[in-house]
């Protein structure tokens, strides 16, 4: 297990970050995420009911989500965009891995380069045509 395990310091001297008690003086379950952060075990559970599958804290997947990334890849296949996004590009960062990438754009998401994630959020590459306050008139 040491070779394996992420350890951080006072990772239980914070706030659950769904509930906000002090973990490290609570009694209810607590578990530790794949990307080191901690939690009550049922505000996980909880999250996970309400279809949210990333840290709240540091946004990192917290379990296997290939399968969603393939049905994402053929829904992005069977989507074809239209004329003027066809080669428009967007800069984004991937939750996941932390490496940022210039990309297509797609209306359904954006696929890291680097570790093949949908866990991504554009950072640059606003809507074709202008800014917002044009959008806006």
């Amino acid at each position: 297990m040491r070779e394996v395990h992420r350890c951080i310091e006072k990772a239980m001297h914070h706030d659950c970050p769904i509930c906000f008690e002090f973990l490290f003086d609570t009694m209810k379950d607590v578990t530790v995420l794949p990307c080191g952060h901690t939690m009550h075990l049922g505000c996980l559970r909880e999250m996970e009911e309400h279809y949210r599958y990333s840290c709240p804290v540091c946004s990192k997947s917290i379990c296997d989500m290939s399968k969603l990334w393939r049905k994402l890849d053929k829904e992005i296949a069977s989507t074809p965009m239209p004329a003027v996004y066809q080669n428009k590009m967007v800069w984004i960062l991937c939750n996941d891995c932390g490496a940022t990438s210039n990309v297509q754009f797609h209306i359904v998401a954006h696929k890291c380069p680097s570790c093949e994630s949908y866990n991504t959020r554009q950072t640059r590459g606003g809507a074709v045509g202008g800014s917002c306050s044009e959008m806006v008139r």
